[in-house]
């Protein structure tokens, strides 16, 4: 064999080695890249997420609107009876004591505060977890009305008779329900599992608004303030020679995004309701007091929804 036909045969087998080698290191490298999206998958799974919506599923496969939700979510199930206050024990503000030894003996004196102080904090501490559980099956209940609530609004997609003003003469009406949500969340196992918010969200269509021009600064302003109310928008642009944007065409959607998140305030012992979009675009907040939440209170929050006339600003406090 001449030189050259050695030396292409040494070639041609480098060169199948190298192949070789690169698709050794290509699959290596297909590996670890599957072995780190499955690690970050493992990681950022939610258990308790995952079961929940597995039941929503199955529930809704069996019948939608009819599941029973106790079925679907056993491990909240509320109190068949709201819970009565008890009579408050009495509790001294948890302040430093003042230590008063006013003769006779010093460490009977002591062992005598050290009884009242502890009886005190024992009372601290049983109302404390008194008002708790009245915050956790107030927010159970929460939970239950709405989810059986939506699933039947999901169904119905009834007319929400509500106009939202929105600048000048322009109006957001004509709206109509078209899915909704409802969700809860718990503390950790270590620190009781309470319901600590529950989450109720959905969508609302109705007709387009015109075409609105705005002008200079005014443009960005108008587009933070879409933003802020979670508007849907297309916008156009007009630039000048100098590539300054002069004025710009808003196209607004009607398409209305509400929330109400019913958090718990352990703290101060009250149910804490934010809204956005509920009952005009902007925020609210309300401050209510675990013992009012009843069914009553909750069909006057379901009317509130659907553009009924309610009282439901009448039976809680308003921040």
């Amino acid at each position: 064999m001449s030189n050259t036909g050695k030396s292409e045969t040494a070639s041609a087998i480098s060169d199948a080695i190298r192949a070789k080698r690169e698709r050794k290191t290509g699959i290596a490298d297909d590996i670890a890249s599957l072995e780190a999206s499955l690690l970050a998958d493992i990681e950022a799974f939610d258990l308790d997420a995952a079961e929940r919506q597995a039941r929503r599923e199955q529930s809704t496969s069996v019948g939608a609107g009819m599941s029973d939700p106790s079925l679907v979510f056993p491990e909240i199930v509320p109190d068949s009876a709201p819970h009565q206050p008890k009579e408050k024990p009495v509790v001294t503000p948890a302040s430093e004591p003042e230590l008063k030894i006013e003769g006779g003996s010093l460490l009977g004196q002591l062992r005598q505060q050290a009884e009242i102080r502890q009886r005190e904090l024992h009372s601290a501490v049983a109302e404390r977890t008194l008002v708790n559980e009245l915050i956790d099956q107030a927010l159970k209940r929460v939970f239950f009305y709405l989810h059986d609530f939506v699933q039947q609004l999901n169904i119905v997609k009834p007319a929400i008779p509500r106009d939202y003003p929105f600048l000048e003469h322009y109006l957001l009406n004509q709206l109509s329900w078209q899915e909704g949500f409802a969700d809860y969340r718990t503390q950790s196992q270590s620190a009781g599992a309470l319901v600590e918010l529950v989450t109720f969200t959905y969508r609302l269509n109705g007709v387009g608004l015109p075409v609105i021009e705005r002008h200079g600064p005014a443009i960005e302003r108008f587009r933070t303030m879409l933003f802020d109310y979670g508007l849907p928008f297309d916008c156009k642009e007009f630039k000048n020679q100098r590539s300054y944007v002069e004025r710009a065409e808003f196209l607004i959607r009607s398409e209305i995004s509400v929330s109400a998140r019913w958090r718990a305030d352990f703290a101060n012992g009250l149910l804490i309701l934010e809204t956005r979009n509920l009952e005009r675009l902007g925020s609210a907040v309300y401050s209510i007091r675990p013992q009012l939440v009843d069914m009553p209170l909750l069909e006057e929050f379901g009317r509130l929804v659907i553009g009924q006339a309610n009282r439901f600003r009448e039976q809680v406090s308003r921040h």
